[in-house]
């Protein structure tokens, strides 16, 4: 059975499920994982994971390194010869790097060993970064270097094709969703308005949060039975928290923190609406396809969202949910009541969405693909 090595710098931080989904649902392949720091290993186990260690402290050598011969990091912190070291030990047919960034960082050695390499982008790893000195030329070199280049979403395969990449190596590489854990549930609407909204996502400026807090507000003002969870956590918690209390939402507003993924589904089993109101932030941090959004429709769950990033590969404007434009907070109210008001079709869009989902997504036919590229990369 041919091996990849999986490369991931953190394995695993809590929003990388989609990370662990793919290196547990490999059948054609064995894998390890490399990582520099195992993070939350009972949340994602795995069993065979070799951690990086740090290269003896060398003073003089990086100093020298750094800064008289100007090497990238992977030379002047030793990494290069550590991992030299560990496939001598450890064999692989090739290696798949996790994140544009952690490419860049590895592309001398990316071009010195004698084995194939792919990346995979996922959404923020695709920003240009002029403040680092060289990293935009180094990116644009990655591109070059390695025979193929994945990519979670149309929207940022077309991105790669800007940059540079050349478009025969692009990939669409979809993180699937394993069906089985979030199984389709016909909820009843409510007669009173209680109507349950439901979002979940890292609590960061690229999900739209404050967009869908003001939208819910007005929603709320002639439905003050309706609720609003946020799972998830963040840096813009307290923000957020704040928000909801100076629109007068703050009892009708729940940040439930960090959910597990039985708590997820039965949250999802318990709303009606999924909102993902996603934007474009000033540095072009955007989404590839969020996967809580392809869990709760999993369940389901219609979606009302924006016209981002991936978005509308995954949302059919008006057939699995309704779509506005970013940062319109009274878009995305009209789209509440117009979803609201028709609680038939919701039933039909929620039915639609567990269907298209299903048919686009499904992790065993994704992992199907993946492995076909390593076969592509790996000339097997």
């Amino acid at each position: 059975m041919p091996i990849v090595a999986s490369y991931c710098t953190t394995f695993l931080k809590p929003e990388m499920l989609h990370i662990h989904r793919q290196v547990t649902g490999l059948q054609r392949y064995q894998t390890f994982v490399l990582t520099k720091e195992r993070q939350n290993a009972e949340k994602f186990p795995f069993p065979d994971i070799e951690i990086i260690p740090k290269a003896r402290k060398n003073f003089l050598k990086r100093f020298y390194l750094k800064y008289i011969r100007r090497l990238p990091a992977v030379y002047y912190r030793g990494e290069l010869q550590v991992l030299i070291k560990i496939f001598r030990r450890r064999p692989a047919d090739l290696m798949h790097v996790y994140f544009g960034h952690t490419g860049v960082h590895l592309l001398p050695f990316i071009k010195e060993w004698e084995k194939p390499a792919v990346v995979s982008f996922h959404g923020a790893d695709i920003m240009p970064r002029p403040e680092q000195a060289g990293y935009d030329a180094q990116f644009h070199e990655l591109l070059q270097v390695v025979p193929l280049v994945l990519a979670r979403s149309h929207s940022l395969c077309a991105r790669l094709k800007e940059l540079g990449c050349p478009p025969e190596k692009i990939r669409l590489n979809r993180t699937g969703v394993p069906l089985e854990d979030y199984p389709f549930k016909q909820r009843p609407m409510p007669a009173d308005g209680a109507w349950r909204f439901v979002q979940a996502c890292r609590l960061i400026p690229k999900k739209g949060l404050a967009t869908a807090l003001r939208a819910f507000a007005s929603f709320h003002r002639d439905n003050p039975k309706a609720r609003f969870v946020i799972a998830g956590e963040g840096p813009m918690r307290g923000e957020m928290e704040e928000l909801a209390n100076a629109l007068g939402v703050g009892a009708a507003v729940e940040f439930a923190g960090f959910l597990s993924q039985a708590g997820l589904r039965d949250l999802y089993e318990r709303s009606q609406i999924f909102l993902h109101p996603s934007e474009t932030t000033e540095d072009q941090n955007q989404e590839g396809v969020p996967n809580s959004m392809l869990e709760a429709m999993s369940t389901g769950l219609p979606v009302l969202a924006t016209r981002h990033g991936g978005i509308p590969e995954a949302v059919a404007d008006e057939k699995t949910g309704y779509l506005v434009p970013e940062r319109d907070h009274e878009a995305l109210h009209r789209a509440m009541l117009r979803m609201t008001e028709a609680p038939d079709y919701l039933y039909i869009m929620g039915q639609a969405a567990s269907q298209s989902v299903s048919a686009e997504f499904e992790r065993a036919k994704q992992i199907e693909k993946l492995e076909s590229y390593y076969d592509e990369a790996a000339g097997m």
